[in-house]
């Protein structure tokens, strides 16, 4: 039987090696592509039962974006990451993922999921299962898309009058605008009382990129 052919997205060649040296032990899996965005893994067009995939990137992408652009490609897709942040994980989940496994897991935990996922089959760990199970309401802050706007600006760090300029809205009305979607990231259970807390949300939600991390 062929070995299953794998992808990973992920920035850190550290841990494309690590993956690389677990599945040379195994006969039945191959590591045949890897690249630091899901763009540059696409661009290489190589066949691919599976793609492992890091939910924090330097380029600053979404997970949801970086999922759905593996989907259409006609590619399943396993998390491989730390799981520092566990509402990207309720994203990627709510996503479709086959599953999640950390990076810190067992190497034979590690391969175990990889084998399972890349036959087409749902990886069922803890972190899983809560990120299925234990948020119903994920998508429960409905903010309309003119109020996206003005989180993804105010958030930014630009000054209500500056966003109301750029938006053609009134100081007033954009302080109502940010009155409103904190009301329902409160109603959903994420409160944003401050305006680093809304910059937190505007990230978990795709509106402004994920800060790169020291490399």
């Amino acid at each position: 039987m062929a070995a299953k052919r794998i992808g990973i997205v992920e920035d850190h060649e550290s841990m494309v090696l690590g993956v690389r040296a677990m599945l040379d032990g195994h006969v039945g899996l191959s590591l045949m592509a890897s690249s630091d965005t899901v763009e540059g893994l696409l661009a290489q067009q190589v066949c691919l039962d599976l793609v492992l995939l890091d939910l924090r990137l330097a380029d600053g992408s979404s997970p949801t974006a970086n999922i759905e652009a593996l989907h259409d490609a006609g590619l399943s897709v396993l998390v491989y990451t730390g799981a520092e942040n566990p509402y990207l994980v309720r994203l990627a989940a709510k996503a479709g993922v086959l599953g999640i496994v950390r990076k810190s897991a067992r190497v034979e935990r590690v391969v175990e999921a990889i084998a399972t996922a890349a036959e087409g089959n749902p990886v069922i760990t803890t972190e899983w299962a809560a990120a299925v199970d234990g948020d119903p309401d994920l998508d429960a802050t409905g903010l309309s898309p003119r109020q996206q706007e003005v989180l993804s600006l105010y958030a930014s760090g630009e000054k209500a009058d500056r966003v109301g300029r750029m938006l053609g809205l009134s100081t007033e009305t954009v302080n109502d605008y940010v009155a409103r979607i904190r009301a329902k990231y409160a109603a959903a259970g994420r409160p944003a009382g401050t305006k680093v807390d809304l910059y937190q949300r505007a990230v978990e939600d795709g509106l402004l990129p994920i800060p790169e991390r020291d490399q």
